[in-house]
């Protein structure tokens, strides 16, 4: 690891090193806990700079730091052939955080969305295939993206092929959040994110066979060197047993903390020659919803990893850097997650109120008893959008429901007169008239 860009940690903490509880009545030892009033997992630079403002000496503040840091330590079993160890510590200001996390999985998305849960769209896992992929560089559009997928039309770039890739990844993790953890799935994953490129010479599904990793910053510095090609096979095997093994009971580690584990140790050990965080991420979603956080189906995280990739990436840093903490990883996970809740949930808040709407517009009409959610969401959009034309392949795929179900929606929208037809090639189109709204209006009369 070079260490040019990222300060090093001081000295090796130890206790006894400073007697800080002599040192001006605790006040260091009051002041810098393991985290900083704002509830931040800080690292030296941070800890350093806050104690200049304070006129504090900055070692003694970070060692006090590290002495709070040191009580409640959990190791991690994820030893390699020279016994290095991970470890995480449970505090207060991180129960605190996967208590939020729990409380919005035990009440639902939304308990009062008039929606319900029932019709959540695919198109929402189809943003966190856009934005993993835009995190690995990929360069296309949203628009582009999700008609391309709805469409089922060959990807005509590598960025493409990216997007679609990771959709199907997505999807896959979703089947398999029954199984336990293996290489073969761990492989599976890989190849599908990984399908049809060839960038840095990865192969689908296969291990690197080699050390020519180049993992560098914005300005060409090589920052990590992950471990050789021959220990990885045996640090996979060791992650799968961590992976499966019982973790309820008497060694208890959260379920969220334990996927965000998952999730670094990919990125860490670095197996494949391209696409370890798009198969990380995978494990990381794979493991919330084999633990009943079905929810993260629609969330993306990738969304707001995408727009801070340096403190991403400093997260990994902090953690090899200072003894193996993984709670600079943790942390940082932790609010990326908290923060794509609430996006979801001001997502849902905005789909709730243009479904209030639609309900105030058709609330005199029959069709708001014919219509179903996802006609009355049709609808929606439609009003939106004078002359979108919808296909039943769009509507399956952004509801989550067969091409045959989709056709038989979209053709009873025709019959009520609130979409046109017309044939394009060997594909029915459906359109939306121009004053949409104001034909609802008459039939409310």
């Amino acid at each position: 690891m070079a260490k040019n860009i990222i300060e090093k940690v001081p000295f090796e903490f130890k206790f006894g090193l400073y007697d800080i509880f002599k040192i001006e009545d605790g006040k260091y030892y009051h002041t810098y806990k393991e985290v900083d009033e704002k509830g931040r997992y800080l690292y030296w630079d941070k800890i350093k700079y806050h104690a200049k403002l304070n006129k504090d000496d900055p070692l003694i503040a970070w060692y006090s730091v590290k002495l709070h840091r040191a009580s409640n330590k959990k190791w991690v079993k994820l030893q390699n052939k020279d016994n290095i160890l991970f470890q995480y510590a449970a505090y207060d200001s991180l129960q605190s955080k996967l208590y939020k996390i729990s409380e919005f999985s035990r009440d639902g998305l939304m308990p009062t969305n008039p929606i319900g849960n029932k019709y959540l769209f695919s198109s929402l896992v189809i943003e966190e295939a856009i934005n993993s992929s835009q995190l690995e560089g990929a360069s296309t559009t949203r628009r582009v993206a999700k008609e391309m997928i709805a469409s089922a039309r060959e990807a005509k770039s590598p960025d493409e092929r990216m997007i679609v890739n990771n959709y199907l990844l997505m999807k896959e993790v979703k089947r398999a959040k029954a199984n336990f953890l293996s290489i073969d799935m761990i492989l599976q994953f890989h190849e599908i994110a990984t399908q049809g490129l060839t960038e840095n010479g990865v192969i689908p599904g296969q291990i690197r066979t080699n050390d020519d990793i180049f993992i560098g910053d914005i300005d060409g510095n090589n920052i990590y060197q992950p471990p050789k090609y021959d220990e990885v096979l045996s640090r996979l095997e060791m992650l799968c047993v961590f992976a499966n093994e019982n973790h309820e009971d008497v060694d208890f580690i959260h379920p969220v903390i334990k996927a965000i584990i998952l999730h670094f140790m990919i990125g860490y050990i670095h197996p494949f020659s391209d696409g370890n965080g798009r198969t990380a991420r995978a494990l990381f979603y794979w493991f919330m919803m084999k633990n009943g956080y079905d929810y993260f189906e629609y969330i993306s995280i990738s969304k707001l990893l995408k727009a801070a990739p340096v403190k991403y990436s400093k997260a990994y840093l902090y953690t090899e850097i200072d003894d193996n903490d993984l709670n600079y990883f943790i942390y940082y996970q932790i609010d990326i997650i908290l923060r794509a809740i609430d996006d979801l949930r001001s997502f849902l808040e905005k789909k709730s109120e243009e479904f209030l709407e639609l309900t105030e517009i058709l609330k005199n009409s029959e069709l708001a008893i014919k219509l179903n959610f996802v006609q009355k969401d049709i609808i929606k959009k439609a009003i939106k959008s004078p002359g979108r034309i919808f296909t039943a392949l769009e509507v399956s795929v952004d509801y989550d429901v067969s091409a045959n179900t989709a056709r038989t929606y979209l053709k009873n929208l025709v019959s009520y007169k609130i979409l046109g037809n017309y044939k394009d090639g060997r594909t029915i189109a459906y359109i939306s008239p121009a004053n949409l709204h104001e034909l609802l209006k008459k039939q409310n009369k």
